[in-house]
């Protein structure tokens, strides 16, 4: 391998560049009109402008990417994370063209992007799944399953995830309220409605697990990372390892985890994502067929490189598998949004001053920096803090320092919520679901 091409922007974009300088690999960024002055596109060793600022007509345009590739002669492509790292119609096009795409097989990316699919085949492998059903045609059918599940029950996306393709129902009533639009969004989103249903696990705890795969159907994982602190149902910190999980729950996750990456033959980075309720039952919730964007936490536990190791397997190299890994110390990671702390709205703009924090055990990973535009058009995730320590205790400590320190001007950012969160008591000790944090700012607008 000796130049790729990384089918991204912004943070993960630099952060892939750098592994590849450190490699000696060439790299060859490319870019949108909105995109045109981001740091990462002056980074790589070659940049090619993609096209307009919307991202149909720049970063979704399969074509226009293997275009860049072939036109550079880059012999890879990395497609990072969101955009188009989990299409594969896009690994397969990209195969197609004689190009290694760092990632996992193509079907595997279909298999576990249909989730209806993917739950029929964790169950299969032996991963716990929660009850629920396969496709649901219409709403009587969605009635009659749901009063065998048992409410309350969510109603959610065959084809597609995050909060915009799901919705929690308490009663018939509120089945039959929300079904339709939840099937208009997802034929809207994801390009098709069709739409299952699972019991609704209360209070809920988001806890994945990194694995890794290679092309002798070696499947090894890297610990778990704890990401149940969200708004809308997107991550906001994430830490390895989890605060407060029993030891003897953490190896159930770790067993489940390599089952399921074993059961479809995986290759490169990946997550397998469960729910953990409040008994400590585990939940498969989805396969993530890329690198995530918290890897950095598992970076900081492990030593290792996950996207050097994403270029190694791509490139037919064996896990080492036989080598014990053992998690070092403890890593925490803030997800700097450009967004109103109270609403959660974005808030684009120009960065007309900003200041990273420096010290031990502090990283960051930015796509941003002075002078330079956010834009409306894409996540307004601006960059990561990674904090660690030799403890959780030591990190906690450091994040305060970190976050506190850190100033930007000309843009409203999530930094003060963080800070906010950092202080509470329950986060301190650990003890957070997935709706701590709406509960918090729903506290904070009565006051």
């Amino acid at each position: 391998m000796q130049k790729v091409l990384i089918a991204n922007r912004g943070e993960i974009a630099a952060r892939v560049i750098r592994t590849c300088k450190r490699l000696g690999i060439a790299s060859v960024a490319i870019y949108s009109d909105a995109d045109r002055e981001l740091p990462y596109v002056y980074a790589a060793d070659e940049a090619v402008h993609i096209g307009a600022s919307q991202v149909k007509e720049s970063y979704l345009n399969m074509e226009k990417v293997i275009e860049a590739a072939k036109r550079t002669g880059a012999d890879a492509i990395h497609p990072g994370y969101g955009l188009l790292s989990e299409n594969s119609l896009f690994a397969e096009e990209v195969e197609k063209a004689g190009i290694i795409f760092i990632g996992p097989r193509p079907e595997v990316i279909a298999q576990m992007g249909e989730k209806v699919l993917a739950r029929r085949m964790m169950k299969a492998a032996g991963v716990p799944i929660i009850p629920g059903t396969e496709d649901v045609a219409d709403v009587e059918q969605a009635v009659v399953a749901a009063a065998e599940i048992g409410y309350p029950i969510m109603v959610k996306a065959s084809h597609g995830g995050g909060g915009v393709g799901m919705a929690v129902c308490h009663d018939e009533n509120e089945l039959r309220k929300h079904f339709s639009s939840v099937q208009t969004r997802s034929a809207t989103y994801f390009g098709n409605g069709t739409l299952y249903l699972e019991r609704y696990v209360q209070y809920p705890r988001h806890v994945e697990v990194q694995i890794m795969g290679d092309k002798e159907g070696n499947v090894m994982h890297l610990f778990e990372r704890e990401c149940s602190v969200q708004r809308r149902n997107q991550k906001v910190i994430e830490e390895s390892l989890s605060p407060s999980i029993h030891d003897s729950t953490r190896e159930r996750l770790y067993e489940a985890a390599v089952k399921a990456g074993k059961a479809v033959h995986y290759t490169g980075a990946g997550t397998v994502e469960f729910i953990v309720d409040k008994e400590e039952n585990i939940y498969f919730l989805e396969m993530n067929t890329r690198l995530q964007v918290e890897h950095p936490v598992t970076e900081q536990v492990t030593g290792w490189d996950l996207v050097e190791w994403q270029l190694k397997i791509a490139e037919g190299e064996e896990l080492p598998v036989h080598v014990p890994l053992r998690p070092q110390g403890h890593a925490l990671e803030y997800r700097i949004y450009a967004e109103n702390p109270e609403t959660l709205f974005p808030s684009p703009g120009h960065i007309s001053e900003l200041k990273w924090p420096l010290g031990e055990g502090i990283r960051i990973d930015s796509g941003v920096e002075a002078g330079n535009d956010v834009s409306p058009f894409y996540d307004p995730m601006i960059a990561k803090c990674i904090v660690s320590g030799s403890t959780r205790e030591e990190a906690l400590a450091r994040s305060m320092e970190a976050l506190s320190s850190m100033e930007i001007k000309g843009i409203k950012t999530n930094i003060p919520l963080l800070i906010q969160v950092l202080k509470s008591n329950s986060f301190q000790a650990g003890q957070v679901d997935t709706q701590y944090l709406e509960r918090m700012l729903a506290e904070a607008r009565k006051k």
